[in-house]
C-alpha cells in the first residue's frame, strides 16, 4: 500500500492534481486525499482550488458539482458507476412533473441530485446548510427534493413554513429504525445519540443531536462525553475511532454502509490519475443554470 500511496502522491505533484474525498469513503483513501469532508465542504474546496485536475473520491453528483464549479479543470471520478441511489430517484422529467403540480413555489434541491435537476431549481443545499438555505428564501411554501426526510426535518426546525417534499430517500439511512435507537440507549444509557437528518423522522425525534456528517463529528469531538451512538454511515464512525481513540463511538448498526461510496480503492485512484480517465463533463447550458443554483447556496453558507 505504501508504494501505491507514493505513486499517487508523485502523480499529484506532476499533474498539479487535488484529491477530494467524502467521509463515507473507504478509510484508506484519506492517506492520499487533500481534503476530506462532507458535500458542502468539498464543494467549497472545489470552487477554491488552483489545481489543474480534481479527482473526486465520492459519487457521480459530487464530481458533477466540482465540474460545474471549476469548468476549466479536468474532473475525474475513479469509477464512473459510483452513483447515488437517492439522486437517481428523480430525473429532469420527474422534477418538471413535480413542479407542475405546485406552480410558482420556489424549489430547493439537495446537493444529492444531478446537474440536470439542479439546473431547474432555485437553490441547492446540503445537510449542513439546509435550514439556513430554506430560511433565506423567505417563502411560505417550498418544494424540496429529492429527500423527503431532510425536507421534513427542515420544516420541523423552522416551524413557520410548509415544505412540500418529493418522495425520495437515502436507502442506507432508512435502514435505521426507532427500535435501533431504543436498543442502543438501553445498552449505552449515558451515550448521546447523534443522527443524520436523512434518517426517518421517527429516528431523528429520538436523537440528542441531528446534523450533517461534519456536524456529527464536530459534536462528538467537542463534547465532554466519552461515549456516542452514531446513526449515520459507517465511514464517519471509522474516522472518529481512528482520530479520537480516547472516546467510544458505537455505530447504530453494522449494515449502515453506502455501497456506492465504498467502490473506490487506491488502485482505482491511481489508474484514473495516471491515465486521466473517467473524466466528468457537463453540458455548458445545463452547467450554467446549475451554477446559479449552487452559487446561491455557497453565498448563503459564507
Amino acid at each position: 500500500m505504501n508504494e501505491l500511496i507514493e505513486k499517487i502522491n508523485k502523480l499529484k505533484k506532476e499533474k498539479n492534481a487535488v484529491i477530494l474525498a467524502h467521509c463515507y469513503q473507504n478509510e484508506e483513501i484519506d492517506l492520499v486525499a487533500d481534503y476530506v469532508g462532507d458535500s458542502l465542504y468539498l464543494s467549497q474546496m472545489a470552487a477554491k482550488t488552483n489545481a489543474d485536475i480534481i479527482l473526486f473520491a465520492g459519487v457521480y453528483f459530487m464530481a458533477q458539482t466540482a465540474k460545474i464549479l471549476s469548468p476549466d479543470k479536468k474532473v475525474l471520478l475513479p469509477r464512473l458507476e459510483s452513483g447515488c441511489r437517492m439522486a437517481d430517484m428523480i430525473s429532469l422529467n420527474q422534477l418538471r412533473e413535480f413542479k407542475s403540480k405546485y406552480p410558482d413555489i420556489p424549489t430547493v434541491c439537495y446537493i444529492n441530485s444531478t446537474a440536470e435537476v439542479k439546473s431547474e431549481c432555485d437553490m441547492c443545499c446540503t445537510s449542513s446548510n439546509a435550514v439556513k438555505v430554506v430560511k433565506s428564501m423567505n417563502a411560505e411554501k417550498i418544494l424540496f427534493l429529492p429527500d423527503t426526510y431532510l425536507g421534513k426535518w427542515v420544516e420541523a426546525q423552522l416551524g413557520n413554513l410548509e415544505v412540500i417534499t418529493y418522495p425520495g430517500f437515502c436507502p442506507t439511512h432508512l435502514q435505521i429504525r426507532p427500535e435501533d435507537i431504543e436498543n442502543a440507549r438501553a445498552e449505552y444509557p449515558n451515550a448521546p445519540v447523534l443522527a443524520h437528518p436523512e434518517c426517518h423522522q421517527a429516528v431523528t425525534k429520538l436523537a440528542d443531536y441531528v446534523g450533517s456528517t461534519t456536524g456529527i463529528m464536530k459534536y462528538a469531538i467537542e463534547s465532554d462525553k466519552k461515549q456516542f451512538i452514531i446513526a449515520t454511515e459507517k465511514g464517519v464512525v471509522d474516522r472518529l475511532k481512528r482520530d479520537y481513540p480516547e472516546k467510544e463511538f458505537i455505530l447504530i448498526k453494522e449494515s449502515i454502509v453506502c455501497p456506492n461510496m465504498k467502490w473506490h480503492t487506491l488502485t482505482d485512484i491511481y489508474n484514473a490519475l495516471d491515465k486521466e480517465e473517467h473524466e466528468i463533463n457537463v453540458d455548458k447550458e445545463i452547467a450554467s443554470k446549475a451554477l446559479n443554483c449552487i452559487d446561491r447556496m455557497l453565498e448563503v453558507s459564507k
